[in-house]
């Protein structure tokens, strides 16, 4: 099978194909379809690998159609092969060492969503440039109207407007935020339409039932975990689950396991969905009572931490609860959860007793006499055949 390298760029697109090692065609056009005479439907299979980027899933299923293996590289890791280590903005180079990535198989592939997850994660996109949206509209007419000399009363971004209407502005003022009134009304239409179609996507696929039955993951928190996971079988257990969504801490371990310094979660992975987690976390931390164990766990760990590692660690809890309940098809069950973290805080109970023991031991042998053992250790006989020379004394 024929191996080919492309660079997906906003004005143009190089194609770099390799055979046994060497460059056998390359070039450039300045559309995706140009390439039909090179990797076309007519032409031989070939597996084609490309980083993952906006226009990749198109190119993926348009590859697919045309009779080939597409290989969407995962950016991550995409510099482990070699793409951008030239120290020079090539796409010619970058499509050729991919090229040659491919043929030799070493190379990570992204997750390729499915239809459904592209669909439910192009509707929040839509959702979540709308929210930003009003957000930004309400700090500029807070902004105006502090300006003025009038504070606004804290509400709901939805109330915002019924609150703008009541307040005591000037004529010269109202007619000022008049225009960013009626942009914030036409928004708010909008987002009740986003969030009913986001509904019905939801009703159609069980697992966003599934995610919201968890205390403080609602439709959009469930949608988005769901949109970004896909599919649960593809994560070993629920720590590869957290380490995706960058819910863990970064480490630096150098000289064996005694060096090791963990600091604060890395941050990788999907920004949103990994803000929305953090955003139920302090939902859940935040209820006036709850007899939940996930806030009973987060309310131990907040008091011997902090608040903030607090939802930081319940997030990081949510995530592998989510992925259970998506990998075994399964509602949230408080009563199970509070079983396993009761479970789990004994199994670090007896983690610290056995830690305690073992340096007790090791302290009370510091403190014993050395043993005619040790001091053999300490002073070791003279090897056979020294001899040692005795200086007489006058």
């Amino acid at each position: 099978m024929r191996s080919v390298g492309l660079d997906l760029g906003v004005r143009h697109i190089a194609f770099c194909e390799v055979k046994d090692g060497a460059v056998v065609d390359k070039g450039a056009v300045r559309s995706f379809s140009q390439l039909a005479s090179r990797i076309g439907p007519d032409t031989a299979p070939a597996q084609v690998g490309f980083e993952a980027c906006r226009e990749g899933w198109h190119v993926h299923d348009m590859l697919q159609r045309w009779g080939h293996r597409p290989r969407m590289l995962d950016t991550t890791r995409i510099r482990q092969i070699g793409v951008g280590q030239h120290r020079r903005k090539n796409d010619a180079i970058d499509a050729e060492t991919i090229a040659l990535a491919i043929e030799s198989g070493r190379v990570a592939e992204a997750h390729v969503l499915s239809p459904e997850r592209r669909a439910l994660r192009a509707q929040l996109s839509v959702r979540g440039a709308l929210v930003q949206a009003r957000s930004q509209y309400v700090t500029t007419i807070r902004g105006l109207a502090r300006a003025a000399g009038i504070l606004l009363p804290t509400s709901s971004t939805s109330s915002f407007v019924q609150k703008v209407e009541e307040a005591k502005m000037s004529d010269a003022l109202r007619t000022l935020v008049a225009p960013l009134v009626r942009i914030l009304v036409a928004l708010e239409a909008e987002l009740e339409q986003a969030d009913a179609e986001l509904a019905k996507m939801a009703e159609r696929d069980p697992s966003i039932t599934l995610c919201a039955t968890v205390p403080g993951v609602g439709l959009i928190v469930a949608a988005t975990y769901v949109s970004v996971i896909d599919e649960a079988g593809r994560f070993r257990n629920a720590h590869a689950v957290a380490a995706y969504l960058g819910l863990v801490p970064s480490e630096a371990t150098t000289g064996g396991p005694s060096k090791r310094r963990l600091g604060g979660i890395t941050k990788q992975g999907n920004t949103h969905a990994r803000t929305l987690l953090i955003q139920a976390g302090w939902s859940i931390l935040r209820a006036r009572a709850s007899a939940d164990p996930l806030r009973r766990w987060a309310d131990h760990v907040a008091e011997t931490r902090g608040r903030k590692i607090a939802v930081v660690a319940l997030a990081r809890k949510l995530a592998g609860v989510l992925w259970a309940m998506l990998r075994d098809g399964t509602v949230y069950d408080g009563a199970l959860e509070a079983e396993e973290s009761a479970r789990g805080m004994r199994e670090n109970a007896m983690r610290t007793e056995k830690r305690a023991r073992a340096l007790e031991h090791a302290a009370k042998k510091l403190r014993r006499p050395a043993s005619p053992a040790d001091a053999k250790a300490e002073n070791p006989p003279a090897k056979a055949g020294r001899t040692t020379r005795r200086t007489s004394t006058a």
